[in-house]
Formats: structure tokens, sequence, C-alpha cells
């Protein structure tokens, strides 16, 4: 076991794998290059099987309990609400500086405050095991801190940051603690590390310090010290730590391109000498060849490939515990997992525990209501994978990043399917009554000749209700359910098609086989080349012409629920070059197979279509009312015709 020195209370539990463990398909080493690191698999078989994990913000600025996570930022921004609320209650910032809640002080009112929990073994309120289980009840398969937020405070018995966890405040290895009541319960561990924007814009208003100390809290070092502190950071977690899954918040991009690669190469290298598939995430400075790359509080407004991330909160005000904290409904919370599920990725949820280590009520009650779903429906979860299609029904979730969960319908249905590809689960957001209807398995599209079963899961896990009665014609599959009025209490529903040998593939419909003309519904304009263009070009839209092969398409089906979309006159076919970006350029290229070419063709009604790229989950947009000649963009998903198309047979 790799320990650094000055690391204490290191238990072997769980940190080594005996036997059972398989190191990564990539190489047995990797150099600081990035050639070397794109090697590593991003997302390992357990991550893709695992879809749901915890966790939380808890640290120094849980003690004031006001604004949000942000506070020891903003209590220093004249004018804030936070910078009002720190000097009434404990004082002006240039007198009671943040770092008093890490040392400890006496506010205003003489109380004496600091970010110091006590272990309930020692009579405080803190139980790290509690945590732990209630994440495992939960129905989580991994868990864990973010181990230092943008504060620069460090929860883990740090030699290169004074600041830290066993130095001041609780005088605990929170992180050491944390991570081996998380494995002693089975579950993978999750360090979350937001260290970056610490030295790039967190403390902007602290006044320069003079002590070299304080300096190093408020990321006030010299360039070459920040940069070399945050890659010693990462170093000591991930020896000192295993972790399973290192999460890393925004700004990478600002840290030197040097930094980045040595700390992938050292992770991935630890990883193979403990012989344990890792999982490192990214929201920016990485690239999904070896990482996953993560929508904050969102996803893609369909299926992506590569397999992503979303961490998302049961607050929408705060990450971190603040007075009268309000939540997301729990339907709304485990809808929003369930579509992400069904668009190719895994969901970890934030809870934000008081400063004591107390988890309040209401936040139990969510993770209680995941895990009771979780333990009867899990089938339709856990070791899941995307299938063709994600769902369908009225309400759109996702689209990109910060978009808010909501609760789904009783016409809402998202699909997954078995890792061995015979079973397709049918998931709907509320009981559909006494009939379920899936226009998605139209008679056109749908072949239900192999159907062994169509089952109701039960109201306890491994219980089946039979649903023998069934038509299927041009406008969907439709199964009689047990009764019109729900038989049990659930948040959603799930309805279990078992065939006989792979699920049928998803045809996409009557979509004609021949050139065609692809027109957008807002201006009217056809998709267009530009000629005989360059790879690379951008993709127009022009006043359609009957000569111009320009203007002309072929939809080739690639028999795996996308297409590639062919012009006449240079050969070369759609491509969002992988710039998931809202409102990016279209362009065309050669055709290589790889998912940034290759695009779902959707029914709207009245004869229109939606056309979604596989990479990014964004759609092709004409922007609007605009003249011929105009760039074809990429958009997040919506009800504006600006994203819907005819197509039309030439």
């Amino acid at each position: 076991m790799l320990i650094l020195s000055g690391l204490t209370g290191a238990a072997t539990t769980g940190l080594l794998p005996v036997g059972s463990a398989r190191a990564t398909d990539g190489p047995s080493s990797y150099t600081p290059t990035w050639p070397s690191v794109d090697q590593h698999p991003p997302a390992p078989e357990w991550f893709q099987d695992a879809k749901f994990g915890i966790y939380y913000h808890w640290g120094a600025y849980s003690v004031p309990a006001y604004g949000s996570e942000w506070y020891p930022r903003l209590m220093y921004k004249a004018g804030d609400g936070c910078n009002n609320h720190h000097k009434a209650v404990y004082g002006d910032p240039a007198a009671w500086p943040y770092h008093n809640f890490i040392q400890g002080a006496r506010d205003k009112a003489g109380n004496f405050v600091q970010f110091a929990p006590r272990l309930k073994s020692a009579g405080g309120n803190f139980d790290p095991d509690e945590w732990a289980q209630l994440f495992a009840d939960a129905g989580a398969r991994f868990a864990g801190p973010v181990a230092e937020h943008h504060d620069g405070y460090s929860l883990w018995n740090s030699s290169v940051n004074e600041w830290n966890s066993v130095a001041l405040g609780p005088k605990l290895d929170l992180l050491r603690l944390h991570a081996d009541a998380i494995r002693r319960k089975g579950l993978k561990l999750w360090v979350s590390l937001h260290h970056a924007y610490n030295f790039t814009g967190y403390f902007d208003s602290v006044p320069a310090q003079s002590n070299a100390g304080l300096k190093k809290l408020y990321g006030q070092l010299s360039p070459a010290a920040e940069q070399q502190l945050w890659l010693d950071k990462l170093k000591e977690v991930v020896d000192g730590y295993q972790p399973d899954i290192l999460y890393q918040d925004f700004d990478l991009v600002k840290i030197d391109e040097s930094k980045r690669l040595e700390f992938l190469a050292h992770y991935y290298n630890r990883a193979v000498s403990w012989n344990r598939d890792v999982v490192a995430t990214y929201k920016d400075g990485f690239n999904n060849r070896g990482e996953v790359y993560d929508f904050e509080r969102g996803g893609p407004a369909d299926i992506m490939t590569p397999y992503w991330l979303t961490d998302d909160s049961v607050s929408s005000s705060s990450w971190c515990y603040t007075t009268g904290i309000g939540y997301y409904s729990l339907k709304a919370l485990l809808h929003a997992l369930l579509d992400r599920v069904s668009k190719n990725g895994t969901m970890v949820l934030n809870i934000a525990p008081m400063a004591d280590g107390t988890i309040p009520a209401g936040q139990r009650s969510i993770l209680q209501g995941f895990g009771d779903y979780l333990r009867r429906f899990g089938e339709s979860v856990y070791a899941t994978r995307a299938w063709t299609a994600y769902g369908e029904g009225p309400t759109k979730m996702g689209g990109g990043s910060f978009t808010t969960p909501v609760e789904g319908k009783n016409t809402d249905i998202r699909f997954t399917r078995s890792k061995d590809d015979t079973v397709l689960y049918a998931t709907v957001l509320g009981w559909p009554g006494s009939t379920l209807h899936i226009t998605t398995l139209t008679s056109s599209r749908f072949n239900l000749s192999t159907l062994r079963s169509a089952q109701l899961l039960g109201s306890t896990a491994g219980t089946y209700v039979d649903l023998p009665h069934r038509t299927q014609d041009g406008s969907g599959l439709h199964l009689s359910m047990p009764s019109a009025t729900a038989p049990f209490s659930a948040p959603a529903y799930v309805v279990k098609l078992t065939f006989t040998g792979r699920i049928p593939a998803l045809n996409a419909g009557s979509l004609p086989t021949g050139w065609v003309k692809i027109g957008n519904v807002t201006n009217g304009l056809a998709l267009d080349s530009g000629g005989d263009v360059a790879s690379g070009s951008v993709l127009k839209q022009w006043t359609y012409g009957d000569a111009s092969t320009n203007l002309q398409w072929q939809l080739t089906d690639l028999g795996n629920g996308y297409h590639r979309l062919v012009n006449r006159t240079n050969g070369l076919v759609v491509d969002s070059f992988g710039d998931a970006t809202v409102g990016a350029i279209a362009r065309q290229a050669s055709w290589t197979g790889g998912n940034n070419q290759q695009w779902k063709i959707s029914g709207v009604g009245n004869g229109r279509y939606t056309i979604v790229n596989r990479s990014t989950g964004t759609y092709l947009d004409s922007g609007g009312d605009v003249g011929s000649g105009a760039s074809v963009k990429l958009w997040s998903s919506g009800s504006s015709t600006n994203l819907q198309w005819t197509i039309t047979a030439l």
C-alpha cells in the first residue's frame, strides 16, 4: 500500500484488490503525453454498471451556513449578501477573515465558531460509518467527499498544505475516515478536488497577504508555486487514498498542460500498480479519449457517446448546507437519474451535511427514496446500457449543463437494455392507466415476432406481473396494464420486454432511401453542402433549386439507429466534429465512421423530424429566419421549429 509520509491512520481494508480486480485494458505504463494518456480506457465496465453515486460539499464554508459554498469568496465582495451577512454576524472581513472559520474565533455575539466536527465516539454528531451506510442504503455504488473546494482547505493529512483538517479544525483525517467507511460498505471511492480555481480567480477580492501560509490559502503564491501545489495535492490524494474516481471541477485549462499530463500519467500508472480500473473526470482541460466528461447539473438531450457523467445536487440554491436550504422533489431527482441512464450516462448526487456532521432529515428522505426505488427496480438501472432510442414523451430533460431536474409525466418513457441485449426495459415516469402506449415501437419500426414475454416489475424486487394482452400497429405497441389505477406506489413503473435472442433493431421508419431534400421548417431553406468543397467546410442553407446536387442528400441507415447524411455533389457527410458547444457550427468531412458523423433522425409528427448527433447530443439548427447562405448550427433540444426539418424524396 502506498502511503505518503505524514499520512496517518491508514487502514488496509478494501484498498488493494485481492485477486478479483483486473487492470485496465490500456498500456502497462503511461508517459505524460497525450498519445500515451489517451490510451487509458475512460469508463471501465464497473463505472458504466454503477449508474449512481453520492458526494458531498462539507468543509469550513459549511460553518456560516449562509449563501452557498462560495461564501469564502463572496464575503469579500462589497455589497454582496454574504458580505453584509458576514459584517453583521462576524465583523468586517478585513478584521474577521475566512481563515477564522478554520482556526476558530468568536463571532460578534461571543460564540466560538470553527469547522471542528467531532466523532460520535467522542461525543459529537459525525459518524462516517452512518454516512456510508446511508449511501449504501440509497443505492449508491460509489461515494466520497469534496476533499478540497476552491477555498484551499484540505480534508486530509497533507504534507504540502498546512491548511488541512489534521493540523487545523477537527484534527481528523476526514478523507481517511470517509474512504475507510465507504470501502467497508463495498462501495467505490470518489474523491472530488476543486482546487484549480483556488488561485485562478476565487479569492480575487481578498487583500494581498504578507504571511506565507496565508498566501498559500488564498491562492497568492507565484504562478509556478501554485501550479506545483495543485499537482502535489493531487499526487498526495492518489498515493495516499487510491481513489477509484477522481473528479475535478473547472479551470483545468488554466493549468499548464505539462502539469495536467503529469497528473494523468501519475494516476494511471498508480492504478496499474494497484491492478484497478479508475476514472478521471473533467469539465475542461482533458478529453474524452482517456477521461469522462461531466455535465454540471444537466446532460445531453439525446444519447451521447462516449460514456459521460453528470453531477447534480439535492438543492438548487447551494451545494453546501445553508440555513433554510430547499430541495428538489424526490421524483424530479429520480426521473433525472432515469433520463441520464437512458442517454448513456452516470449520475452523482451531491448532499449538503451540516458543519457538525449531521445530515438533515430532508436530505436523508431523498436518499431513502432513491434506495427504495433502486432496491425494487434496480434491474432496469444497474448494469444496463443505453438502447437505440433513449425514450419518448412530452417532457424535455437535458440539453446541456445547468438544466433543472423536472418531474416526468405518465406519457414519458425511458429505455434501457440488458448488457446481453435480450431485455428491453421501458420505464414510465408515472402510472399510464389501463393501457401503456409505447409510440416508439410501431409496427413499421419494430418487429415483435421474437418477444417472449412482457412483464410489469412488481412492488418488491424479483416479482413480476405478466402482461399477456398486447397489440401493435402504426401508432405503437399497446400493453394492457393490470388496472386503470396504480396497483402500488412508485415514482416510476417498469415494463420488461424479454426477447428470444437479441432485441430487434429499431428502424428509422419510412425514410426515403434515395436522394432527398432536407428543408428547415422555420425558414424553408434546404440543407446545402456549398458544392465541391474541402473537408471541414461549413454546412449551409440555401433556397432550393431542382438542378443543384449541392442540396441533395442520401440518408444511409447504419443499422444501429443512426444515419449518415451524404451529399450528392461532394460525397462528404454531415459532421459535428465532436463539438458539444451550444451554437457550434455543423460541418462536412470524409466518412470515418465516428460517432460525430452519425445522426439520429426522429419523427416529431406532421412529417417533421429532428436530426441529433450521436457524439454531442445536439440538434441540427437553422438559426431561425435567416437568409440563403447562413450556416447550420448545433443546438440543445427544444420545441423550436428551428430544430425541425422536412425530408422530401426527389
